[in-house]
């Protein structure tokens, strides 16, 4: 070795001797090798990707779908109380029910109620929303500490308990509404805002409208967030004052959020229920008859025709998927 350094094994040894056995170990006793690691097969991207979605596609599976096509399977079934008592399976109705669906002037007047409460509300919600989000989005304005707090206050109250609280203002002898228009001169004699047909229905855009107001503005304060701010910059460098920024640079850049706000809302709009069961229940007559209130009635109050209900939740649901199409196809796109 190097240096004269002196090998610490003895001459003819070859290493230690692996047959010796260890020293606790007793007479007879033969030591095992040790056991060979169990190898684990690594799954791939895609395998891993599908067994940790597995769960929730379960559960959507179980939670929506199953649901869909057994309302879907109702809509073609003869589905009363009879009927339910005998269990499954029901009667096959075929279209029937679809054609009594559409024969019925209920129906087309309760489409028709539904058709004016989404075009006010989208509008409303679109205008205010905008303009309200624009007034939060001012930085050195103190009124937009305070709305920025008190701007969810609507959307966290339930719709039912909204519809108690605007029964209350809506009240004919009692109501805050009449007290304070009368107080103002607005009006000559209290006004039954739910109890008269003319009135009732558009009486029901305002709770909807305030409760979900917030949804709206909290999309358009974001994107507002997210424009940038030397294009405003160079405008102002420009002269431009704050309507012609407004109209040429936040307007058009909106649109895609604008697009997506109409979207969302026509589609909530079309499904009001809680409103019209806290408020009026339909009523006066049929004045504020909509397609969910509609298929309610018609599946859990007599004659219970669970089957004719199905058939008009699912044109209903086919209104929506219509107009959203369209919507994507011509607001969305043309904003893109």
């Amino acid at each position: 070795m190097a240096g004269g350094a002196r090998s610490l094994v003895a001459p003819g040894a070859v290493g230690p001797d692996r047959n010796r056995r260890h020293p606790g170990a007793e007479e007879g006793c033969v030591t095992r090798p040790a056991p060979a690691p169990i190898k684990v097969r690594e799954l791939s991207r895609r395998q891993l990707a599908l067994a940790m979605n597995a769960p929730s596609v379960l559960l959507m599976l179980v939670v929506l779908v199953f649901p869909l096509f057994y309302a879907l399977y109702l809509s073609f079934s003869r589905v009363r109380i009879g009927e339910l008592r005998r269990g499954f399976p029901f009667p096959f109705y075929g279209f029937e029910n679809y054609v009594r669906l559409f024969q019925d002037e209920l129906f087309l007047h309760s489409l028709q109620n539904t058709f004016v409460f989404a075009l006010i509300v989208v509008v409303v919600e679109v205008v205010l929303g905008l303009a309200i989000a624009l007034l939060i989005n001012q930085q050195g304005l103190w009124l937009s500490r305070v709305t920025r707090v008190l701007i969810l206050l609507p959307y966290a109250i339930p719709p039912i308990a909204n519809g108690l609280i605007w029964i209350y203002i809506y009240n004919f002898k009692l109501g805050f509404l009449n007290r304070s228009l009368f107080q103002l001169g607005f009006i000559e004699q209290y006004i039954d805002w739910t109890g008269i047909p003319e009135t009732a229905l558009y009486s029901l855009t305002v709770p909807y409208i305030w409760r979900t107001l917030p949804f709206a503005i909290l999309l358009f304060h974001a994107a507002l967030q997210g424009l940038p701010k030397d294009v405003y910059e160079a405008a102002r460098v420009d002269g431009a004052g704050a309507w012609r920024c407004f109209w040429h640079i936040t307007l058009p850049l909106m649109r895609p959020i604008i697009a997506v706000v109409v979207i969302l809302r026509t589609s909530f709009a079309f499904l009001v229920f809680d409103e019209v069961l806290a408020l009026t229940q339909g009523g006066p007559g049929d004045a504020t008859w909509v397609a969910s209130w509609f298929s309610y009635k018609k599946s859990f109050a007599p004659p219970f025709n669970i089957g004719l209900g199905a058939a008009s939740a699912y044109v209903l649901a086919l209104v929506i998927g219509l107009l959203a199409v369209f919507y994507v196809k011509v607001l969305y796109r043309r904003a893109q």
